[in-house]
């Protein structure tokens, strides 16, 4: 169990995030969803550790460090690898460091998206070397995998191939948490739906009872939210009346 405890963190003088409160159980697979700036990138930096912030963060009712932060694993569009070393070399290195690395995994996928093995990751493309980080979070044997915006510079068909296999070859045990905007694309694949705005959590929904209700993901969020689809028109009518 991952427990976020009245979390809270600003950047000079302004609340990035405001008292979050939230448990993340095992196995659950959960969006987080949000516009620019509501704090998601920020959140995911604060559970991994990576930035210091208010509150609490326990993991199996502990809290996040070097005994256990091997337990956690991060997938960022930002990258988090070694331009200069190949995949193989990669690999090499997770080894050393993480007992739990998936070889077997490691290699299927990269199989599955060609990817070289003997290749510097400086030669990689840009949808390469975001595929080559999913991998790398997914095969370092981590209980909760994090994503910010992972597909990003990756094409309709690579993500949906992705989605495919990603769901197909995790564990019961494994937690995803993703942050993305493919709102569309991944409401089949989550479970868990959570809403942060303005550095809180303004909604928190399982897939289930959406379905259940007759909604899809992008209505919830439009009536979270308050999405307001007349002021397009509004503008459009007062830039009309201008010219």
């Amino acid at each position: 169990m991952l427990e976020i405890k009245s979390l809270g963190k600003g950047y000079y003088g302004k609340e990035v995030l405001k008292g979050i409160d939230l448990e993340i159980g095992e196995g659950e697979i959960v969006g987080l969803f949000g516009e620019n700036g509501a704090g998601k990138t920020t959140f995911l930096k604060c559970i991994l550790g990576l930035l210091p912030f208010q509150g609490e963060i326990l993991l199996d009712g502990k809290k996040i460090d070097k005994s256990n932060i091997g337990r956690l694993s991060f997938a960022t569009c930002e990258h988090s690898f070694f331009l200069s070393l190949t995949a193989s070399e990669h690999r090499e290195f997770y080894q050393m460091h993480f007992g739990t690395f998936r070889e077997k995994r490691f290699r299927g996928l990269m199989d599955f998206f060609e990817l070289p093995m003997n290749k510097a990751l400086k030669h990689y493309s840009l949808g390469q070397k975001n595929q080559f980080e999913v991998i790398m979070a997914l095969c370092q044997g981590a209980d909760y995998i994090l994503m910010d915006e992972p597909f990003v510079g990756n094409d309709v068909f690579h993500r949906e191939d992705f989605y495919k296999v990603l769901l197909g070859v995790l564990e019961p045990d494994e937690t995803i948490l993703l942050s993305t905007h493919l709102i569309g694309e991944v409401e089949r694949f989550v479970g868990r739906a959570i809403l942060l705005r303005g550095g809180k959590i303004v909604g928190d929904v399982d897939m289930l009872e959406l379905e259940e209700q007759g909604q899809n993901l992008t209505d919830y969020i439009k009536q979270v939210w308050q999405y307001r689809p007349d002021r397009v028109n509004q503008v459009l009518t007062e830039l009309t009346d201008e010219v």
